[in-house]
């Protein structure tokens, strides 16, 4: 026959968006961010994305490698982990502190459970929390924008401080911090904690491009929001320093988000969302770190698959 028929199992849907398209744009996304944070921390930041991209490409084609498998580097994802482990870290942090976390997210927390698709957690955020159980000084000693000089104070820790002591949040932490220095990034931190502008900039690139929805981010941020204005003494002011002063748009945008780790169904997403919202709140409120969103979405990448089961569609015509 000169024409005929093939036929194919379901799905029938094809998309034009591969791999690697979707990760260049989560690189795009972080560009300006991640600029920026070099421009205030300084050269050392550079070294701290170099390497930690490098590193991650390097171990990537390496198990790859030895495991016989198509090297697959081309696709970014390893660029993307790579850049979101040193989104993560301090702009002075030494350069072997840099290998092993990106080490870690590429060899422990993505390969070894299958690699692209198949890790059930953020492997960038397993890198940051593996590191601060080992090297947890280093993670918490910031330098000051520009000056660079070491300090430890943040927004969140002075609130959590001031909470600690009986005194007003509000006050100790607007004596310390203007609420634009904030938003715009003129603040110590890890690298990706700087700009939320820009931060948020990238993330309604991603939401633009079809990369990510608004769900995770809208009700991640929406919940932390309230909880923060019923807990925190009903104080706008102060919940604006607890939305701007962390790595809440960092990791509403571009961790919660992750494809393998969170869910795909509209309603699992909010519940999702939700619950990194309620863990974050109540970690910086209650717990004894004042930051909660990367121990918030770990938690939650392990609830994922459950959250996914019971949001699932019914098949139609299915039985009950």
């Amino acid at each position: 026959m000169e024409h005929q028929l093939h036929l194919s199992s379901s799905p029938h849907i094809r998309s034009k968006d591969k791999t690697s398209t979707i990760m260049r744009d989560v690189v795009i996304a972080l560009m300006p961010a991640t600029v920026f944070g070099i421009y205030i921390f300084g050269w050392n930041a550079l070294m701290v994305c170099l390497v930690a991209v490098l590193t991650a490409v390097v171990v990537e084609a390496s198990i790859q490698k030895l495991r016989n498998k198509k090297i697959t580097i081309s696709d970014w994802s390893a660029v993307v982990t790579g850049l979101l482990v040193a989104m993560n870290m301090p702009g002075n942090s030494p350069w072997w502190l840099v290998v092993i976390g990106s080490f870690f997210a590429i060899a422990i927390a993505k390969h070894a459970f299958g690699g692209l698709g198949h890790n059930f957690i953020n492997p960038a955020l397993a890198a940051r929390a593996f590191i601060m159980s080992g090297w947890m000084g280093r993670m918490t000693s910031y330098t000051t924008p520009k000056i660079h000089e070491i300090s430890q104070a943040t927004p969140l820790n002075v609130i959590k401080q001031s909470i600690l002591d009986g005194k007003s949040a509000i006050n100790a932490v607007s004596d310390s911090f203007n609420i634009g220095d904030l938003f715009f990034g003129n603040i110590g931190g890890v690298i990706g904690e700087t700009s939320a502008l820009l931060l948020i900039l990238g993330g309604l690139y991603l939401i633009f491009r079809g990369v990510i929805t608004y769900r995770i981010p809208a009700f991640y941020i929406g919940t932390v929001a309230i909880l923060s204005y019923l807990l925190y003494g009903f104080n706008i002011e102060l919940v604006a320093y607890l939305l701007f002063g962390g790595g809440l748009m960092l990791g509403a945008f571009f961790m919660a988000t992750d494809y393998s780790s969170s869910p795909t169904t509209p309603k699992g997403q909010i519940i999702f969302a939700i619950g990194c919202g309620l863990l974050t709140v109540i970690i910086r409120r209650y717990g004894g770190y004042p930051e909660g969103v990367s121990y918030s979405i770990l938690l939650m990448n392990l609830a994922a698959p459950l959250i996914e089961k019971y949001t699932a569609p019914k098949v139609f015509g299915g039985a009950k």
